[in-house]
């Protein structure tokens, strides 16, 4: 599931740059899935 989420909001984030759609709000929303992923990498290995 958040892989999922996390390539939507890589692709949404590519088309923000070549459209400049939304970019600031793609940004966030890029670093929040950023962070969500390394968060579960983190508890994933205790």
């Amino acid at each position: 599931m958040l892989w999922t989420i996390l390539v939507i909001l890589l692709v949404l984030w590519l088309l923000g740059f070549v459209g400049n759609v939304a970019g600031g709000f793609i940004h966030i929303l890029l670093l929040v899935a950023g962070i969500l992923l390394v968060v579960k990498i983190v508890a994933g290995r205790r």
